[in-house]
């Protein structure tokens, strides 16, 4: 059994605070997403509901972006140096679309109402929100192939451009696209009241769900040269065929829930699919956190900063973890859903 200590510890956090954002603030994104691709004679509606779901959460669930942030330059500070350096120009343009989101969606929602001022701000909020999880995914590519040096070389595109440009890393970018539109139209099936409007959206998931499976697919055949340590750990280590059972079991669960109408039952099985993807990428590459040369541990801080910041994480569980179940709870719990 491998030693785990402080730093496996914090990058375990890392991996989970990446992963309740893309469950919470990914479904937000997808929400976008649909906002764009609102069509038919319920399209107002559509965005309506769109816009009610994310409106009272959707500050909150970039607490979790914040925290892998803060954690990787204090904890592994050689590894947020590489990944600033190197990927500066896709996660600047992340943060770029982050900042025109939320903007575009507080302006849209107390701006005046006229349809010439909501189609400007809705524009604005779509496209970065179809945008800014590509951007994301294409980060993760990148790191996957091992394309983060120690030092950039070369010219400005051979240091800064082509190590995120290629095949692989836009296949991870829309994926990501793919697994936040699907979970937001699963998500809105549970929040959508009207019959007409949640039959709208089941039949988005059932459409996005079948592109997040040719997606996932035609991703991992990339990695079979692109990325062969995701490749070699996803499909030929111990613990692949389990894996890849428990994935393809809550990925059939969700289809057939949506098929049958079982709303809860979709939200759950969704939930458990897109954090088991998440959850091996960040374990295919384990022990490396910036493959193929950066460990965990050769970028750890030193032991007494990471005993603070967990001391630091456990004080601020005990506050964030309240907080947020009551912050959903009251902004939530009003809607009410068949099972």
């Amino acid at each position: 059994m491998p030693d785990v200590g402080a730093p496996e510890l914090l990058a375990g956090v890392v991996l989970v605070a990446l992963t309740f954002y893309v469950l919470f603030g990914g479904a937000d994104f997808g929400g976008g997403v649909w906002d764009l691709l609102a069509s038919g004679p319920r399209k107002a509606a559509q965005r309506a509901l769109i816009a009610d779901s994310i409106g009272p959460v959707w500050e909150a669930n970039h607490v979790w972006l914040i925290l892998v942030v803060v954690i990787l330059f204090t904890c592994f500070p050689p590894a947020f140096a590489r990944l600033s350096v190197t990927l500066h120009l896709p996660l600047t343009l992340m943060l770029v679309g982050i900042v025109a989101r939320g903007s575009a969606f507080t302006f849209r929602s107390y701006d005046r109402q006229d349809d010439d001022v909501q189609r400007r701000w809705g524009l604005v909020f779509a496209v970065a929100s179809v945008v800014t999880p590509v951007f994301l995914g294409i980060c993760v590519g990148t790191i996957a192939m091992g394309h983060v040096p120690p030092a950039p070389s070369g010219t400005f595109v051979d240091a800064y451009v082509r190590p995120w440009l290629g095949a692989f890393q836009l296949g991870v970018g829309l994926l990501a696209l793919a697994l936040f539109a699907f979970l937001a139209a699963v998500y809105l099936t549970m929040e959508a009241t009207d019959h007409a409007l949640r039959e709208d959206f089941r039949r988005r998931a059932l459409v996005s769900g079948g592109v997040v499976f040719v997606a996932s697919f035609g991703t991992l055949l990339l990695a079979r040269t692109a990325a062969p340590l995701v490749w070699e750990s996803l499909l030929r280590s111990a613990q692949a065929v389990p894996y890849q059972a428990v994935t393809a079991v809550a990925a059939i669960t969700t289809l057939a829930a949506l098929w049958l109408r079982r709303w809860r039952l979709a939200r759950t099985a969704v939930a458990l699919q897109v954090a088991l993807i998440v959850a091996g990428w960040g374990l295919a590459q384990y022990p490396y956190l910036l493959p193929p040369t950066l460990t965990v541990r050769d970028a750890a801080a030193p032991a007494v900063t990471l005993r603070l910041v967990l001391v630091a994480l456990a004080a601020g569980a005990v506050v964030l973890f309240p907080s947020l179940a009551y912050l959903f709870r009251i902004f939530k719990s009003t809607r009410t859903t068949a099972a």
